[in-house]
């Protein structure tokens, strides 16, 4: 597999809203590979495929919970508020303070094309909403109160 550039902002692929994956294939795979060296690679919590310059609806989150795989991901439900700092692989050397959902019901499909839905609550529900901003285009930073150079 392979480690990919991480584009930054003022990279107009950033602000772009994603398409939805409709082919399932080997293709498919080695990115998803190359997205989980990546995260690891970048000691992140997860990435999106713009983040890598693809207009895909494709996520990977690394949390304590585990690694995970989301492909054309929906929130289906959300409750509660968190509100806490965030940081990004494409906002490098900033920080700021979000408010999210405390948890979250999302609806997925994996590399194979199977359909799932999770429930998530935390820090893992907060990875999952910063990801899923960067499909529409939506970054951290759009949405904090508060930035703070790190």
């Amino acid at each position: 597999m392979a480690i990919r550039n991480v584009v930054q902002v003022g990279d107009d692929v950033l602000r772009q809203k994603c398409k939805p994956v409709e082919v399932f294939d080997e293709k498919l795979h080695l990115l998803l590979e190359d997205m989980k060296d990546t995260v690891k690679q970048e000691q992140g919590a997860g990435l999106a495929a713009p983040q890598v310059g693809l207009l895909h609806r494709l996520a990977v989150v690394d949390v304590e919970e585990g690694y995970f795989e989301f492909i054309n991901p929906v929130i289906i439900q959300q409750k509660g508020e968190q509100t806490g700092w965030e940081g990004c692989l494409s906002v490098k050397g900033k920080s700021g303070i979000v408010s999210r959902p405390m948890k979250v019901t999302l609806s997925y499909q994996d590399r194979f094309g199977e359909k799932h839905i999770l429930k998530a609550k935390g820090f893992f529900a907060r990875a999952i909403c910063h990801e899923l901003d960067h499909l529409d285009g939506v970054l951290y930073i759009d949405k904090a109160s508060h930035i703070e150079k790190n």
